[in-house]
């Protein structure tokens, strides 16, 4: 029944996956890739997607346009997140895509990408109550889940890449940098009437700076760095030491932490302050780490529109 190719233009990543659409109704994932290309990089106050960050996410198209091409009967579902949601040169960067790559990008409201997030986690793991986190550069992502179904949604507009350039996290951020971000986050989170109803509720942990967090931990349990975080678990009080342990080097010496991917090292700690926050805020007793998300509710959605 041919191909699906989902692009994906994040904040902090693109990515794209191409699944093979099964006669049986069912879809198999053929290929899975990623380019660092950090598209929310110095839009700061001003809200305006840069130059040098709009060419990566080029560069990044080009090179999975190449991919996708040469599948036949091939379908593009793109769509892009928080930066691009967020950017006052919005229409003019859809329209340099348009242009050069010959894709029409769909802009997700905070609303959808939570939805999307739901989505893609309540068809791959079995969750019944729980707070879905993903962790993006420029969003987060909120879901509470009831008794297997979403209650309530939101996206605040803060990321790893925002926070981390807001309050100077690269590096080696002061005590005042540290409490300022967390009480920026602290604020925001105070808005939202229904998170409270997530006291003492497990969190299931979506996005590249939690998958971060799974693989360190991984590596500190059984010495190996592993591939695959989905359904895994750690304890708050885990959770918590890692970011301790992320807080006692600086840029360079995170680097050489096992498991910590170089590419984020200073977006790191901006990445662990939200989910952190919400530890502390809610009591949360244990962190579950998904490896599906939006791209996976949108093939979710997809598929159910073939029957």
């Amino acid at each position: 029944m041919g191909y699906l190719a989902i692009v994906d233009l994040g904040s902090n990543s693109t990515r794209m996956v191409i699944e093979k659409i099964n006669a049986d109704g069912t879809y198999t994932e053929i290929q899975r890739v990623k380019e660092d290309t950090r598209l929310s990089e110095g839009m700061g106050e001003t809200l305006i997607l840069q130059d040098f960050a709009v060419k990566r996410v080029l560069n990044a198209l080009h090179n999975f346009q190449a991919i996708y091409n040469q599948y036949p009967d091939i379908q593009i579902k793109a769509i892009a997140t928080a930066a691009v949601r967020q950017a006052v040169n919005q229409a003019e960067f859809l329209k340099c895509i348009k242009n050069k790559i010959g894709i029409d990008i769909q802009v997700l409201s905070g609303d959808d990408e939570a939805y999307y997030d739901y989505l893609g986690v309540e068809h791959t793991l079995a969750i019944k109550d729980a707070l879905l986190v993903d962790t993006g550069g420029a969003s987060v992502e909120l879901v509470l889940v009831r008794n297997g179904q979403k209650e309530a949604l939101i996206s605040v507009p803060f990321g790893a890449v925002s926070l981390s350039e807001k309050f100077n996290l690269h590096d080696a951020p002061s005590a005042q940098a540290i409490f300022q971000a967390n009480r920026y986050v602290q604020a925001i989170y105070n808005q939202i009437s229904w998170l409270s109803k997530a006291h003492k509720l497990p969190i299931v942990l979506l996005g590249g700076a939690n998958r971060t967090l799974a693989r360190m931990q991984q590596f500190q349990v059984n010495g190996v760095l592993g591939q695959n975080f989905h359904g895994f678990e750690m304890s708050a009080t885990q959770t918590l030491d890692l970011f301790e342990l992320l807080l006692g080097h600086d840029q360079a010496g995170r680097v050489k932490l096992p498991g910590l991917d170089s590419n984020r090292a200073d977006i790191i700690l901006g990445g662990c302050l939200p989910i952190l926050n919400l530890i502390m805020t809610l009591a949360t007793p244990k962190i579950i780490f998904s490896e599906s998300g939006v791209r996976e509710g949108i093939i979710t959605e997809y598929m159910q529109r073939l029957k």
